[in-house]
Parts: C-alpha cells; structure tokens; sequence
C-alpha cells in the first residue's frame, strides 16, 4: 500500500482490545502506525475492555454480594480501561483524527446488562463509562452495524462456526469487517450485484494462557492484527490487514518495533 495520495479517506480499524489484558506490545504498533498513516477516521470494533468486574460469568456459580461490595471492582475496571483508550486517543489527537467511532462489543454490553440490574447506577453505562461523548466517539450499540461507502462494520457476534466469514457473508450478503472471533479469515462471493467480502480482523488481546484462564490451556488461532481501509470515490474501497507477530510489524517498507519505546 502506497503512502496516501488522491485518497478519499483513510481509516484504521482495530479489534478486541480487552483493556487491561491487551497486548501492550501490539497496541505500541497500533499508535506507530496511527502516527505513520495519519488516518481521517478511526473504527473500534469493540470490546475495549475486558470488564471482568461486569461479567455476565462472574456468578454463574454462586451468588453475588450485595452492590456496594461489588463498587471498588466495578470503579478498578472503569479506570484501567479509561486508561487503556487514552493510550490509542492521544496518538489520535496528534494527527489531528477528529471522526471516531465504536461499536460496542459483548463484553462491553455487561455494563449495560450490569445497569438494567441496578438501574440506579446510570455512570456505569457502557457509552458513560469509558466517556464516549466527551471522547467524540460516535457509538454504535450492541449488534448495531455501522456503514461507510460499501463496507459495513459491527462487532461480530451474531454469527459464528469454524468459516465465520463465510456464515457472514451468507447471511448479511454484503461487504463487512468485524472483531470478536480474534482470528484472521476472509471470504469473498460474487453476487449478482458483484463480488462481497467478509474480513475477521484479529484480536490486540494479550494472547498468553494466564490472561485467558477460561480457555483451560486449549489452543487458539488467534492473530494481533488491525486493518487500514482505504475509501475512493462511489463507496469503493481497498482493505490492507497489518498482522503483528512478537510484538513487530512492517509497513511501507518500514520495520516497526513495538516492543521499543520509540
């Protein structure tokens, strides 16, 4: 991909991040590459914290403590999250992207499934919580799809199987590109109208066994990964992935180390 010359617009979209268990190593990359391609529009696909404090697993097996035991974890998972988009807003910031969006992620719908339960605690809304508004993030909520030229963007939770991309493409039958899974897959199909794409775009999770206990040590296929999008004129577009492996990535011929500080 070619540094930007008579491109519409540029976007960068990232996956599941699951702050404070992102991998920090991949996140450094992200910003580099923010500061590198200096995109017009950002797109957060969701789940942006991991939200233990709110899990709808939390207590499946026993019962839960009366709320105000439970206040100093929700607040704790609050802050550490706050802080883990700030990382991702400052780089932004400096090359000046004003148009943000997000759409919210199962993990984050336990905020709001936490706030049906106990009305009384509107601040811990998804959308108030992590300060959407104040962010200048437009918000997309659970399951809500967001489209720009011909491509649509959402979580992706809806649907799933071993070839979710394929499952995505069957059943929406348009261009999308979304998160959840934590792998990478594309599948294309050509329909009367012309080709469709589906793209699974990885995950930026911390990826190790200690971080994903609930996984009981089985393996995963999971990538680090994000996509820059490129918009032409008439909603067309063209998709690069940049997958991270260890910590590093190239881009335009750069190596790009996040493991370094600079």
């Amino acid at each position: 991909m070619a540094k930007k010359s008579n491109v519409v617009k540029r976007a960068i979209v990232t996956p599941d991040k699951h702050f404070p268990y992102a991998d920090m190593p991949a996140i450094k990359c992200l910003t580099k590459v923010i500061e590198l391609v200096k995109p017009e529009i950002y797109i957060d696909l969701g789940d942006v914290g991991e939200w233990n404090a709110f899990s709808a697993w939390r207590f499946k097996r026993k019962k839960a403590p009366p709320l105000e035991y439970l206040i100093e974890d929700f607040d704790e998972d609050v802050k550490s999250v706050n802080e883990g988009m700030d990382i991702i807003d400052e780089a932004l910031d400096k090359v000046s992207c004003k148009t943000k969006y997000i759409t919210e992620g199962n993990h984050d719908n336990w905020l709001n499934m936490c706030v049906e339960k106990y009305p009384y605690i509107p601040q811990y809304k998804f959308a108030n919580a992590v300060k959407l508004k104040d962010r200048g993030y437009i918000y997309y909520p659970f399951g809500k799809h967001l489209k720009i030229g011909k491509l649509y963007y959402y979580h992706g939770h809806q649907y799933g199987g071993q070839y979710h991309t394929s499952n995505h493409l069957r059943k929406l039958g348009c261009n999308v590109m979304y998160g959840h899974w934590h792998d990478l897959q594309q599948m294309s199909a050509t329909h009367m109208d012309g080709p469709k794409s589906a793209w699974s775009i990885g995950c930026l999770k911390d990826m190790s066994g200690e971080k994903n206990e609930w996984l009981g040590n089985r393996k995963i296929n999971w990538a680090h990964a994000f996509a820059i999008v490129d918009f032409y004129h008439g909603g067309l577009f063209t998709v690069h992935i940049v997958q991270i492996i260890n910590g590093k990535t190239s881009l335009w011929g750069e190596l790009i180390d996040g493991r370094k500080t600079k």
